[in-house]
């Protein structure tokens, strides 16, 4: 593991890849001058700033602003594509409503007490026992699970009160098995499914294909087990110094924390900016 700050990349590379809350976000849901400075300067080197985040879409909106309003940006764990100048869908990557069920009540039986919402493009879906930390928009439809899935599911969340994440996880990975992917991010006992095989790191895998640009060149930045595939995946990567430690320990490399510019301290040094 390299030092904090320390600069890995022989040359420049040609996409920066960076996760936003823990990451890019401050603990009080900011962004600074500073880093939206040093994203725009990226940005005008013809280098592009991929936003790459477990974040819905109705959350990611709000630093779309902080590259611009144009590019591209991967949210719910890589399972949309959003084109923020069009503000509309580049790529969805949705899990079989089916296999979402299935799913459902395998990791129900598995860990009883489990709750279930389904995120979709245009919104948030609950069912009445899922718990949510932050108010869902006023026009969200709370039912039984079955009737959540009216549009594509672009990420299925799985909530329990009593057990701790990693706890969790294990048990629904092993009722689940390769049927769907899951991953955790939140602070809270929340796991976040996508359909198999996707993942940050393989929707920013088609994603730089169809811009020409290889794993190689890529930088990124995460903190949470999320950002795990999308961290080895990627040519150079950096943990955040307040990372969970399975980040740390995959990360070619530690950033200043996110409170302190962390991401835009990199970049500054890595573009001579």
């Amino acid at each position: 593991m390299v030092e904090e700050g320390a600069l890995a990349p022989v040359s420049k590379p040609r996409l920066v890849a960076t996760d936003l809350d823990g990451t890019l976000v401050r603990s009080d849901g900011s962004v600074s001058d500073y880093t939206r400075d040093v994203l725009l300067e990226v940005e005008r080197r013809g280098v592009p700033v991929v936003f790459v985040t477990g974040r819905p879409l109705r959350w990611a909106e709000e630093v779309f602003g902080y590259v611009g309003e144009h590019g591209l940006a991967i949210v719910s764990n890589g399972g949309l594509v959003w084109d923020v100048e069009r503000s509309a869908p580049h790529l969805v990557r949705p899990i079989d409503q089916a296999v979402a069920l299935e799913t459902c009540r395998l990791i129900r039986e598995a860990v009883p007490g489990s709750a279930f919402a389904v995120e979709t493009v245009t919104g948030i879906g609950l069912e009445p026992g899922f718990m949510e930390r932050f108010p869902p928009p006023p026009d969200s439809h709370r039912g039984a699970l079955e009737e959540l899935f009216d549009a594509p599911a672009v990420k299925l969340l799985a909530r329990h009160e009593e057990l701790a994440p990693q706890e969790y996880w294990d048990a629904a990975e092993a009722a689940v098995g390769d049927r769907v992917t899951i991953t955790w991010s939140s602070s809270s006992t929340l796991l976040e499914i996508s359909a198999a095989d996707v993942t940050k790191a393989s929707t920013l895998a088609l994603l730089c294909a169809d811009l020409g640009v290889d794993a190689a060149d890529v930088i990124a930045f995460g903190d949470m087990p999320n950002d795990l595939p999308m961290l080895g995946w990627a040519g150079t990567s950096y943990a955040m110094a307040d990372a969970h430690p399975t980040v740390t320990a995959t990360a070619d490399h530690v950033a200043p924390g996110h409170d302190d510019d962390g991401v835009a301290r990199v970049l500054a040094g890595v573009f001579g900016l």
